[in-house]
């Protein structure tokens, strides 16, 4: 995987996480959701230029009140 595709799943990474709000580590607030992301880190096999690269990343809700990811995207 190049550097480009790298920081790009980095920053999608990033963008999960503001557009979902503090990620609990542990810590839960009564009435509130709190995103849990078992694997935030992803290596891919080596590509050509220009390939897409597909991954899910999972997310989990280990709150009290929903979770709602209104908006992601990768840059």
């Amino acid at each position: 995987m190049n550097a480009e595709h790298s920081l790009s799943l980095v920053i999608a990474c990033c963008l999960i996480f503001l557009a979902v709000g503090p990620v609990g580590a542990g810590q839960e607030a009564s009435g509130s959701p709190s995103a849990y992301l078992p694997k935030m880190h992803y290596d891919s096999e080596p590509v050509l230029d220009g390939t897409d690269i597909i991954h899910d990343f999972i997310i989990q809700n280990k709150g009290t009140a929903p979770l709602k990811i209104e908006k992601v995207h990768a840059d």
